[in-house]
């Protein structure tokens, strides 16, 4: 059968298949390999997937649990959450055409399903909000993060986009809110370029720096971003017991990456010694990763504007988020 007739599994709800593949000569039915391959997942949790027909076959046969798998080649599944934690706000449709669909997304939310989110994540709402099975999103922000995302809407038209993203043929600004300069024990001056050799810290979900010393060749670097600081300004909180405030020195600043490492504004600023305001990750781990978020304190980050020359059609784009950052003034 060629990859053109293949059967391809519908998207249900927003949410599409995925799939793995069988190994050759495989002797264990069909429940007893997905409950090997994916350990994490509960025996029952399989069950009920299967009881409501939700694994297939590669030619779309709904599969019984004691279906033998031989001379099977791969199985599709849909991924399932039990008591999704649901967020109480909305992304904003910024733009749609036949090619492209533009995302002003809130903090808190995931761009792409994973961890205890899939239905509340913009990818599945959009979907399921404009009937768009092939919606992919061509580049990706932080959950914790808020402000634009772009989408390709058709599959044939992912890869022109994708590329576009990897050769920093894109014009990305950000806007962040953190201790003004001088809190800093750097004292570091503004405008500046930032370059560093970022890599996976010892907690797997957290980047660092290479320190210089440890670097190859001098100037070796995979991160870069240009920072400004645009306004300084007083924020008065409630201090420790609640009855006084205290007034803390912060600032706006304007940033420009020229590379896409995760996390790589976050852990930039926070090396100049100006962490971003109600970070969580950084400089050091506040919350437990399943631990529920504080939506009245999100971080001071936003993906403000993106512009670039269209790869498919030729035409100019430029989009900006309609979302503000709301540290104390």
């Amino acid at each position: 059968m060629s990859s053109s007739n293949a059967f391809k599994p519908p998207v249900i709800n927003g949410v599409g298949p995925s799939t793995v593949g069988i190994p050759a000569n495989t002797t264990l039915f069909a429940i007893d390999f997905l409950t090997s391959k994916f350990s994490a997942i509960a025996r029952e949790e399989w069950l009920l997937r299967f009881e409501v027909g939700e694994i297939l076959n590669a030619a779309g046969r709904v599969m019984a649990p004691q279906d033998s798998l031989h001379n099977q080649s791969h199985l599709h599944y849909y991924r399932s959450i039990r008591n999704e934690p649901e967020l109480p706000f909305k992304a904003t449709l910024i733009f749609q055409d036949d090619y492209l669909v533009v995302a002003d997304k809130p903090h808190f939310m995931p761009v792409t399903p994973g961890g205890r989110y899939l239905h509340q994540s913009l990818l599945v709402q959009l979907k399921q909000q404009l009937n768009l099975p092939e919606l992919s999103p061509v580049h990706r922000i932080d959950r914790e993060t808020a402000g634009l995302v772009v989408f390709s809407v058709r599959a044939q038209d992912r890869n022109a986009y994708q590329e576009m993203f990897r050769l920093r043929q894109v014009e990305k600004t950000y806007e962040a809110i953190a201790g003004a300069p001088e809190t800093s024990p750097l004292h570091p001056k503004f405008p500046l370029v930032h370059r560093s050799m970022m890599v996976q810290d010892s907690q797997f979900f957290r980047m660092c720096e290479v320190a210089a010393m440890q670097l190859k060749s001098e100037g070796e670097f995979n991160s870069e971003t240009w920072i400004d600081c645009v306004e300084k300004f007083v924020s008065n909180t409630a201090s420790a017991n609640q009855n006084e405030t205290q007034s803390i020195s912060l600032a706006r600043y304007l940033l420009k990456p020229l590379t896409g490492q995760r996390h790589q504004l976050r852990v930039q600023m926070n090396s100049l010694g100006l962490p971003l305001i109600n970070d969580q990750f950084y400089p050091q781990v506040l919350k437990h990763a399943n631990a529920h978020d504080n939506f009245n304190a999100p971080l001071q980050l936003l993906a403000q504007t993106i512009a670039f020359k269209d790869p498919v059609t030729g035409a100019s784009r430029s989009f900006a988020s309609s979302r503000q950052l709301n540290a104390s003034r």
